[in-house]
């Protein structure tokens, strides 16, 4: 009798045990389905943030930029950045600049700024003498990006830009020997050209 009894018992506690489990799991289900609809929208709801802001940015020739921004070349003033034809652009959203590249055109790659200040130095001296366009080559020497999508950005409409022109048919980055560099150009599709003593050449195929 007491055998039937415990084993009655046993398994009054084991269905006890197994509806309790049964009940945790369903909620526990619930649960996570409930966060992952909500991180759905959120995720759909930041992405529909960044495509309105990309869609409504424009490309614009700067007087000047933050130079404690730049996280490349610091150093430069925007004297540098404006002088023989060198040129800084912006992409414009709602009354602020997101991202910066800046240019120097030259008829030759540099591997460092000082080829950089000679070589487009040299070709605006000899687009005055030609009455041409300066220069053959467009360099970036630096770029940087305050809003998520803006460095990508700048480079597609950088790119839409120098196709559209008539004297330029190449552009080259003068970019830092970082794993950051690399990755943002190699990502955007350029190909690594050459790596200098203290910088590297990314080249974007002008079609």
């Amino acid at each position: 009798m007491r055998e039937i009894l415990k084993n009655v018992k046993d398994k009054l506690v084991n269905k006890y045990l197994e509806d309790n489990v049964s009940k945790s799991s369903k909620k526990f289900k619930t649960r996570i389905k409930a966060r992952i609809r909500k991180n759905k929208q959120i995720l759909n709801k930041n992405i529909n943030n960044l495509f309105d802001w990309v869609k409504g940015a424009e490309l614009v020739e700067l007087k000047k930029c933050n130079i404690d921004e730049d996280p490349v070349r610091p150093e430069l003033d925007n004297v540098f950045r404006r002088s023989y034809g060198r040129k800084i652009y912006g992409v414009k959203y709602g009354g602020e600049i997101h991202a910066v590249m800046c240019f120097a055109y030259t008829n030759q790659i540099p591997k460092n700024v000082d080829e950089l200040g000679k070589f487009s130095h040299d070709a605006y001296l000899q687009s005055a003498q030609r009455d041409q366009n300066i220069g053959q080559i467009a360099i970036a020497y630096t770029v940087w990006s305050k809003k998520k999508g803006g460095g990508k950005l700048i480079v597609k409409e950088v790119f839409k830009k120098i196709k559209r022109s008539n004297h330029l048919n190449r552009l080259v980055t003068l970019s830092p020997l970082t794993e950051m560099a690399t990755k943002f150009h190699t990502k955007n599709g350029a190909k690594l050209l050459q790596i200098n003593e203290t910088t590297q050449n990314f080249e974007y195929k002008i079609l």
